[in-house]
């Protein structure tokens, strides 16, 4: 239950997948991203990912964090109650993934994960432009 004013608590460690992707459902990257990776999990109540749009106000949100955090960078969650973000939250979401693992192998190597978070903060000074140009994309009565 959701006291007005309080942020909801996340469920109990046992009821939790073992990572939890936290992405903005506004942003029309964003849904387009996540589609692929959706379509790479089961939709089994035992899958090791699930999604949580922290654009959706009655999305629990992790203790210490605010929705303007967690939709300014892309988070995972893992079920010991650890965020990353950047490059890190990608590498472990790839890990998790059938298919993507390899990925997720490159981006260990030396240098890798570095490389990976400066091109993510690179990205990140671009994309309002690039959601802009996805909404039009998009159309009308989209997201």
């Amino acid at each position: 239950m959701v006291t007005p004013g309080r942020t909801p608590e996340v469920e109990p460690d046992a009821a939790r997948p073992e990572l939890t992707v936290l992405y903005d459902g506004a942003c029309p990257l964003c849904r387009r991203e996540i589609g692929v990776y959706r379509g790479l999990t089961p939709l089994d109540p035992g899958s090791p990912v699930c999604f949580a749009d922290v654009n959706d106000t009655a999305s629990p949100l992790p203790p210490g964090t605010t929705r303007e955090q967690l939709m300014a960078r892309f988070h995972v969650r893992h079920r010991d109650g650890r965020l990353l973000s950047g490059a890190q939250a990608f590498l472990a979401l790839w890990a998790a993934l059938p298919g993507w693992r390899w990925l997720a192998r490159l981006g260990r190597l030396p240098g890798a994960a570095w490389a990976m978070e400066q091109a993510y903060r690179l990205f990140l000074r671009g994309r309002p432009t690039l959601q802009r140009w996805a909404t039009r994309l998009e159309g009308p009565g989209k997201g």
